[in-house]
């Protein structure tokens, strides 16, 4: 490991060893698999995985978070929330995250005080800036530590720590809760939501990298990297995401020729420069 970045990833390991005993909330990401990764070694059985499950979260995330919990040697919760049971998600508000993020990093520092663990953290970057991410301010208001920001690690740095360190996650692709495939001010359903979720199984079982299925009603509009456009036009997969997503209830499936952009559905939202979650 080259040494600006050693260094880097010495801060994060003090970080962790002087809370004395940390929960990380484990997505299965980039990010909090490293900083699950380096807690274990930092702090052993000190050091716990929780991964919130509930209908906004991809159904494949939690057994991938399950495997990789597993790899890195951490104990490991899943608990079920119900962020849909909260009118500031349900009802879909620009401010949406916050009120989710608020609920679960509340349940986090629960089940951290009864585990006596000093530190509940998160896996936000120095990256983590410009786009619409109100999270961010309940994560502040809870007092919710973000290592890799503290050890001033960005997402390249991420991935190569992540890649000397011999971590699967290293060149993973970014997910996020199903939530933001939904235009604001629409209502979150659990059987729009599970219908996004059955969209993107199929693309991503298609070999389509960086999936996102915006559910526009009765319009799909599928961002993939173009990279991967030749590949969802090929006449056999095009026939099948066109059927499989017909049967789900899309009457219109249609292809976005700029291709998946993070926060294409904060477009118009001003930003307050508060960040939470990518999109």
């Amino acid at each position: 490991m080259r040494s600006g970045l050693q260094s880097k990833y010495a801060k994060l390991k003090q970080i962790l060893t002087d809370a004395g005993g940390v929960l990380v909330a484990f997505s299965g990401g980039v990010d909090s698999t490293l900083v699950l990764r380096t807690a274990v070694e930092a702090l052993g059985e000190r050091a716990l995985g929780v991964t919130a499950t509930s209908v906004i979260h991809p159904r494949f995330e939690i057994e991938e978070a399950k495997c990789l919990a597993s790899e890195v040697g951490a104990r490991h919760r899943v608990i079920e929330v119900d962020p849909l049971a909260l009118a500031g998600v349900a009802h879909n508000p620009p401010d949406r995250c916050y009120h989710c993020k608020h609920a679960v990093f509340s349940r986090l520092l629960e089940i951290a005080r009864e585990e006596g663990l000093a530190l509940v953290a998160d896996g936000s970057n120095v990256d983590d800036a410009g786009d619409f991410r109100p999270g961010l301010r309940a994560l502040k208001e809870l007092g919710i530590c973000s290592p890799l920001r503290e050890a001033g690690l960005g997402k390249a740095e991420i991935r190569e720590i992540s890649r000397e360190l011999g971590l699967p996650t290293w060149d993973k692709p970014a997910y996020a809760c199903l939530a933001t495939r939904i235009p604001y001010g629409e209502e979150l359903t659990p059987e729009r939501l599970r219908r996004i979720d059955a969209a993107e199984d199929v693309l991503r079982g298609l070999d389509l990298k960086q999936v996102r299925v915006r559910d526009h009603g009765e319009i799909a509009r599928i961002e993939i990297v173009p990279d991967n456009f030749g590949l969802a036009l090929e006449p056999e997969k095009r026939s099948r995401i066109l059927a499989q997503l017909r049967k789900l209830g899309y009457a219109f499936v249609a292809l976005d020729l700029e291709g998946y952009r993070m926060g294409s559905m904060n477009v118009g939202v001003p930003s307050g420069g508060e960040q939470s979650e990518a999109s």
